[in-house]
């Protein structure tokens, strides 16, 4: 039976690390948020047809939403008939366990539903909708706990017109968002209730579509923010703002920042580009300064990934790029495949193609562009508007490879026998 998303030891102190076993996927990007799995025992290479397809799931609905995968259950989001919701699949059989409806469905000339990530915390599952809607639930039935809407509920603002995109961030007893304005750019809800603990003090920006992550830059842990007009840090225990630096980024702000020691690393397209900012703190307070900016790296919404001392992604300026992360220089940049999304197993890098549905398996290799294997998805959806793309970035998790197209979700097995 076929069972039947322009919009993610030292490590764990720069990005949340949520509770799971080695290979599950909980979150946005995976466990540290940094989209590197640790799992290890891949395949490095596959065969010409691609890895063995095990299932595909044909109601996933309209979205750009990806998948969490923890503890034998995928839990994303979708949308039908004119309400977005969350499902959860078994993802031994690709079989539907429940499904919940959550919110209204946001619509625009690129795609309809939500498109941020669940966020996988415990018993409890949180998801925010592309109307700004935050609900929780619980794992095992879908059963409602709360729901806040960003809008209505926090006066929420956003940038432009592209719906509220973000991954929320479970942090300790907090679920962390971006509902954006001045009230406070970031919000902190008591986990358990929905309940307002804070609202960033002193950072009122509007909500972009970047994800939070979680540094420990300057000595002081911290929330690390991307939007249309800055890149800031605020306290995680009661959203104080410890540093602003202005980024002008009018169009979309949307890959999730990078975080390593001192430094964050942001890119964004439509002309803006990538800069590094190192943060120190002193008596002082805490500032932020530019190592370097250039336009090498104008990643849109596929994501940037650093695997050892090199950010990969691809650059609205023209082909896949590999950067070096210190200094911005350019190792190598590639155009023999199409523009996309990316994640990180293995030592390898997974490509996802936006408009043929081509996926390569590239080795994260910063002395040249190599390209071990290539296959194409056996279908593309129906439903996707013709503005659209294929956005949803893969997620390899457990020996998986998740892929998805809208309504349909491929999944394959790339572990090696």
């Amino acid at each position: 039976m076929t069972s039947r998303l322009p919009l993610v030891p030292a490590l764990l102190l720069f990005a949340v690390a949520l509770p799971a076993p080695a290979a599950d996927w909980p979150q946005w990007r995976g466990p540290n948020r940094d989209d590197v799995s640790k799992e290890t025992g891949l395949l490095k290479a596959w065969p010409k047809e691609g890895p063995a397809l095990l299932w595909t799931f044909e109601d996933a609905g309209n979205g750009y939403s990806g998948p969490a995968v923890v503890g034998g259950r995928l839990i994303s989001q979708g949308a039908t008939d004119g309400k977005e919701y969350v499902f959860a699949l078994d993802v031994g059989s690709g079989k539907k366990l429940w499904s919940t409806d959550f919110g209204d469905l946001f619509t625009n000339n690129w795609g309809d539903g939500p498109r941020g990530t669940p966020t996988v915390d415990g018993d409890w599952v949180y998801a925010l909708g592309g109307q700004g809607v935050l609900v929780c639930l619980e794992l095992a039935t879908g059963k409602t706990v709360w729901q806040k809407d960003l809008k209505k509920d926090l006066d929420g603002q956003k940038q432009n017109n592209w719906g509220y995109t973000e991954s929320p961030l479970v942090d300790g007893d907090k679920v962390v968002c971006m509902p954006g304005g001045p009230k406070g750019t970031l919000a902190a809800l008591d986990k358990k209730t929905g309940e307002v603990i804070w609202r960033s003090k002193g950072l009122t920006d509007k909500a972009a579509y970047s994800s939070l992550v979680v540094s420990n830059a300057g000595g002081v842990r911290q929330y690390v923010v991307m939007t249309g007009d800055s890149v800031s840090g605020v306290t995680p225990e009661d959203g104080r703002l410890l540093w602003r630096f202005p980024r002008n980024s009018p169009t979309a702000a949307i890959p999730t920042p990078i975080v390593r020691d001192n430094f964050v690393y942001v890119s964004s397209a439509y002309n803006t580009g990538a800069s590094l900012l190192k943060v120190t703190g002193g008596p002082d307070g805490h500032k932020a300064e530019q190592e370097w900016a250039n336009k090498e790296m104008m990643n849109k919404h596929g994501g940037v990934v650093l695997v050892g001392d090199h950010v990969y992604g691809h650059s609205e300026k023209g082909g896949w790029v590999c950067q070096e992360f210190k200094t911005g220089n350019v190792a190598w940049v590639d155009k023999t495949f199409e523009m996309g999304s990316l994640t990180c197993a293995d030592g390898m890098l997974y490509l996802y193609g936006q408009s043929k549905g081509n996926v390569a398996l590239v080795e994260a290799n910063p002395a040249k562009y190599t390209e071990v294997s290539r296959f194409t998805i056996p279908r593309q959806t129906k439903i996707r508007k013709k503005s659209g793309g294929i956005w949803t970035h893969p997620v390899v998790a457990n020996g998986r490879l998740y892929l998805r197209d809208q309504d349909l979700i491929f999944c394959y097995d790339v572990k090696a026998q």
